[in-house]
């Protein structure tokens, strides 16, 4: 498995509350082109599908989010909820999002554009695509 990676994100607490600042060319380390939100319920599971080329990064705004990542060999599951952490999943990676908490937001960030035919929706055809490298 192309290893996911821990991402700090640089954050300064006042008495007032939190900020949280993301310098894109400082803090990601691939270059953002498309950012969406996704807001979950309880129990519900988004993604479930792999990319061919489009990196992702995962950043928990409200709740707590289960993101399970998967190839051929392991399956790895993390719980999104520090704010201040943000995990990026490499392309040919299976991915889903489990909503721990009611009301659940994570926002993420990617390398290229929306594109249809960049998106793999079954795990076989992951496996197959695994299997040629």
């Amino acid at each position: 498995m192309t290893k996911e990676k821990i991402i700090k994100i640089k954050s300064y607490k006042k008495k007032g509350g939190l900020l949280l600042a993301l310098d894109l060319k400082k803090t990601f380390p691939i270059e953002i082109k498309r950012v969406f939100y996704i807001f979950g319920k309880k129990n519900l599971i988004r993604g479930d599908h792999a990319h061919k080329k489009c990196k992702q990064i995962f950043i928990p705004i409200i709740g707590k989010t289960e993101l399970k990542i998967k190839d051929k060999n392991k399956e790895k599951k993390i719980i999104l909820s520090k704010k201040d952490i943000a995990i990026l999943v490499p392309n040919l990676t299976w991915c889903s999002l489990k909503f721990l908490d009611k009301n659940s937001v994570v926002m993420v960030a990617c390398d290229r554009k929306y594109e249809y035919n960049d998106y793999i929706e079954k795990y076989s055809e992951l496996l197959k695509i695994l299997k040629k490298k």
